[in-house]
């Protein structure tokens, strides 16, 4: 048995309740981890509250949450990992738990915690994912909108780390965070175009938006062509002629993570955790998000 966070029906924060529930057990090529963190990511919030019904369909009883960290207790037939071996990545089902499984365990090195290791899983792969589509390389200008929040934040790094110029728009309390990672900040709101243009006289190549602000009509006239915006946020990508990344699977990228890990061991990333909670106090975590008083990730600590 494994203690978890279960959902027996959509609603507010309250739902969520800590209840025994049968260990997972791992398939051909799967790993069950015993889980030292798991992230809570907003989708986590929506998915609880009802908001994606249409996306998401989920059986009640679920147990939510994907991202985790943790060390492999058991391995099925051909798996990649070992047991011992202390690994982070998706969870097939249910991450807020003493037990997860996993598809494709990624080794985390010794320099990553297990908090940091489950903070960064998803958030740093639409990161790494936004840029590897756009094909920017070294020596381009790529505008972030977002670039305060913690995908925007880390695509700033990755960024950064490539030799890429990076203008990133955000809020005012975020602007010298944002100078401090390398970038060129700009306040965000009326009047952001022409910011941008004051601080990249020589122009923007290419644009992430990770805001979903309404930004994306004066994005393609910065840069001239759709093609070279993409956006994780915007519902109405589709008007634009701007692609859309982050609902098809088919659409990531495996290896983010590996690379991103490396990184961090590297000490040219940094993924902040604002607060890590126990297991039993998910539904605060989950206030927390959704009254937006996070400065960084949010964890739990089964």
């Amino acid at each position: 048995m494994s203690l978890a966070i279960t959902v027996s029906a959509y609603g507010g924060p309250e739902v969520l309740a800590l209840s025994q529930v049968a260990a997972p057990e791992p398939g051909p090529g799967q790993v069950r981890v015993r889980v030292r963190a798991s992230a809570v990511n907003p989708i986590d919030v929506r998915i609880r509250a009802g908001m994606m019904q249409g996306v998401f369909p989920v059986t009640f009883p679920m147990v939510p949450g994907w991202d985790v960290a943790g060390v492999v207790d058991k391995v099925g037939e051909g798996a990649a990992a070992s047991v011992g071996d202390e690994v982070f990545g998706v969870a097939s089902a249910g991450g807020y738990s003493q037990y997860a499984v996993l598809d494709r365990p990624v080794d985390k090195p010794k320099e990553l915690s297990f908090e940091t290791g489950a903070a960064m899983v998803t958030v740093g792969e639409a990161a790494y994912r936004a840029i590897e589509h756009l094909g920017v390389q070294p020596g381009r200008t790529l505008l972030i909108h977002g670039a305060g929040g913690s995908v925007g934040a880390l695509a700033v790094q990755v960024a950064v780390a490539r030799g890429i110029t990076v203008i990133g728009t955000a809020a005012e309390r975020d602007l010298q965070r944002l100078t401090g990672l390398g970038a060129r900040a700009v306040r965000y709101g009326e009047g952001w175009a022409e910011r941008v243009g004051a601080a990249a006289p020589g122009g923007v190549d290419f644009v992430f938006d990770a805001s979903g602000a309404g930004v994306l009509a004066d994005s393609v006239a910065l840069v001239g062509e759709p093609g070279r915006v993409i956006t994780i946020a915007d519902p109405a990508f589709a008007e634009h002629g701007v692609r859309f990344t982050g609902m098809d699977p088919a659409d990531r990228c495996p290896e983010a993570l590996p690379r991103l890990a490396g990184l961090i061991a590297a000490g040219k990333l940094d993924v902040p955790v604002w607060r890590a909670y126990p297991l039993a106090e998910a539904a605060r975590a989950h206030a927390d998000i959704e009254a937006r008083r996070n400065k960084g990730k949010v964890v739990l600590l089964p």
